[in-house]
């Protein structure tokens, strides 16, 4: 299973999550917090996450992430991302 490392604030968590399953849903099944204002539909960014490491371990970027102006390199939706490996990611803090 791969392992996903949180930053929020000056903590971070490690936790394990099926591959396949987007950045929220792992986030979610292991009790992390991490803001889903839309529920999860890729239309707030309130799940905006930075990549610190690991990019190459998440999905391809889809359209919901484009069409919310998410095309960096380093930032994805926590929503939408799907994990298949290790990522270390810091949660964005609004």
């Amino acid at each position: 299973m791969p392992k996903v490392t949180f930053h929020i604030g000056d903590q971070a968590s490690e936790v394990e999550g099926e591959a396949g399953k987007t950045i929220l849903q792992i986030a979610l099944d292991n009790g992390v917090p991490l803001e889903h204002a839309c529920g999860g539909n890729g239309f707030c960014t309130t799940c905006l996450c930075k990549v610190k490491s690991g990019g190459e371990n998440l999905g391809d970027r889809n359209d919901k992430e484009e069409n919310m102006g998410i095309t960096e390199e380093s930032e994805r939706l926590g929503c939408q991302a799907t994990v298949n490996g290790d990522v270390e990611l810091e949660v964005v803090d609004f």
